[in-house]
């Protein structure tokens, strides 16, 4: 509300994250917001909003002449519950590994907390508070909804589920899936190398029967090494006797 204007210019902007947009400027509601928003003297309504409205509305108002100005600055936060969130784990971890599991959902406004449920039963933020969980070695970001094992140990096979909520209507709880904690497999590791050395073994064998069989040439076959030098016939004058030509081999 304003007062001490006679013919008063009203404009309201929105910003969010460093951008700004009108939504009424000289006491007219701008396209964008024509179909939800209505103007007053006392200040602007919204027939309808979403998440999407959430930010900062600044009202500037001045006199047509410039004589006096003046602006304010309010936030608005749209309320909305939580929807189903959705969450990442893996159905097998290997014990003793670093295992990260993940929750989150995109409607609820103000960002709703995430809390993780193992069992059904939730999990307590330290783990060394509770008897249940005093084995696991685990830390809960309720903002994120990271659920960290680091490391991982046999007691945390189970079934996981996380629940969303920021206080606006009910709390949402993902789908249970379950994960098992799982020792290194080291017979895999073994059939592994197993497996490489034979492969290996049957390489080497190949090369050396191409080797015995000929196909590969240790040494290229060369000339004999030896050398024809050709002379040109010299002059010579009649009767005498010369060797007009000579071969060396």
């Amino acid at each position: 509300m304003y007062s001490g204007f006679q013919n008063p210019n009203v404009v309201w902007k929105f910003g969010q994250g460093g951008n700004s947009v009108l939504v009424c400027y000289d006491n007219k509601i701008t396209a964008p917001y024509e179909q939800r928003v209505t103007f007053s003297p006392s200040g602007i309504t919204f027939k309808s909003v979403t998440r999407k409205d959430n930010g900062t509305y600044m009202c500037m108002v001045n006199d047509p002449g410039g004589a006096s100005y003046a602006e304010a600055t309010i936030y608005l936060t749209v309320l909305v519950p939580p929807s189903k969130p959705r969450i990442s784990v893996p159905s097998s971890a290997t014990i003793g590994h670093r295992v990260v599991l993940t929750c989150s959902e995109d409607e609820g406004s103000p960002p709703p907390e995430y809390h993780w449920l193992r069992d059904g039963v939730p999990l307590p933020p330290n783990p060394k508070s509770s008897r249940a969980f005093s084995n696991s070695s685990y830390t809960i970001n309720l903002y994120t909804g990271e659920l960290i094992f680091d490391p991982l140990s046999a007691s945390d096979s189970g079934e996981y589920s996380c629940r969303a909520q920021n206080g606006v209507g009910q709390a949402q709880q993902s789908d249970a899936v379950r994960m098992k904690a799982s020792e290194v497999n080291v017979g895999g590791i073994v059939a592994a190398v197993i497996v490489s050395l034979i492969l290996l073994g049957l390489l080497a064998f190949a090369v050396w029967f191409a080797y015995s069989r000929g196909y590969f040439n240790r040494t290229k076959k060369g000339s004999s090494g030896k050398k024809v030098i050709y002379s040109q016939p010299s002059a010579r004058s009649d009767g005498e006797f010369k060797q007009t030509s000579s071969f060396l081999v």
